[in-house]
């Protein structure tokens, strides 16, 4: 699949296939002893989305050693990031409401869950931006497995590059309040352009005191190369699934500059550094593996 300005996906092609790897790691990440992640709804919405590959991934018939074959950017790698970087976002969220925000935003919340499975404190809102078939599909699955927001949960269905502020308001999102935002695994998949103007707009909507969590990488150049080593490995499981091609590349500010010169109390935290936080062991301390220079980044509003 080729970008374009105005391509669009369901959850099971393009960008929204990339939401159900990440769903698929965290129904895997979730069965390990010792889980540092919980989502019982990850591999039902897997298996709603069909695609086969991540379906016997998740049921243990493919392990992520079996499709392996680059050193510096291996499946079990990426499981072992993605999973500490959910657990991220999920403590981002705990430690928001805990302080007082009670409006949460996920800008492409994909298969995300957390609408469901945290701990939302009373009269909190939570609001959810993606594609019309990725809300409408995950939506419609949860419902049929019974499952019930354990907050307020508005779906805005809305391209993310077209007025999805406007949609947001017209949802019933109070931009005098203080906001929860997240983007996560969002950026790369953004042209640096699109990604300055997200920002512009978010910041825009947020009153003092809002948060941000996302993250960003330093050479996303490098993370395409090794995502078009993953494709080679997932296609001798029938996946057709090309992450260079999805990711834009260019000159892009590093996300916790951008938000510093405009107003936001920025901090950050390197992957090795989450993994630590965590009691975990990073990734082999090798130079070359590309998702231990991913920069997590949180940064209050002014």
């Amino acid at each position: 699949m080729t970008r374009t300005a105005d391509d669009t996906w369901d959850a099971a092609s393009g960008v929204g296939a990339t939401a159900t790897m990440i769903a698929a790691i965290r129904a895997r990440s979730s069965k390990v002893p010792h889980a540092i992640i919980n989502d019982p709804f990850a591999e039902p919405l897997v298996n709603a989305v069909g695609i086969e590959a991540f379906i016997r991934w998740v049921d243990g018939e493919i392990e992520p050693t079996q499709m392996s074959d680059d050193p510096h950017y291996t499946l079990p790698q990426l499981v072992d990031s993605m999973t500490v970087r959910t657990r991220f976002f999920d403590d981002y969220f705990v430690a928001a409401t805990e302080a007082g925000i009670r409006q949460a935003v996920i800008l492409a919340s994909g298969l995300d869950s957390r609408a469901y499975r945290l701990p939302w404190p009373e009269h909190t809102v939570v609001y959810e931006i993606d594609q019309a078939p990725v809300i409408e599909f995950k939506t419609a699955t949860l419902s049929r497995l019974s499952a019930h927001p354990r907050a307020e949960h508005r779906p805005v269905a809305v391209d993310l590059r077209s007025d999805w502020p406007t949609a947001l308001r017209a949802s019933g999102f109070d931009d005098t309040a203080p906001t929860c935002w997240s983007a996560e695994g969002l950026l790369m998949y953004l042209s640096p352009d699109s990604q300055n103007l997200l920002l512009d707009e978010l910041a825009s909507l947020s009153a003092a005191g809002s948060r941000l969590a996302t993250e960003y990488h330093p050479d996303p150049t490098d993370l395409a190369r090794r995502g078009k080593g993953l494709a080679r490995q997932w296609s001798r499981y029938g996946l057709d699934l090309d992450l260079s091609v999805l990711m834009y590349e260019g000159e892009r500010t590093p996300v916790s500059d951008y938000l510093g010169s405009h107003g936001w109390l920025v901090s950050t935290q390197t992957r090795p550094e989450l993994f630590e936080s965590y009691g975990l062991h990073p990734p082999e301390d090798d130079p070359l593996a590309p998702l231990r220079k991913i920069i997590a980044v949180t940064a209050i509003k002014q």
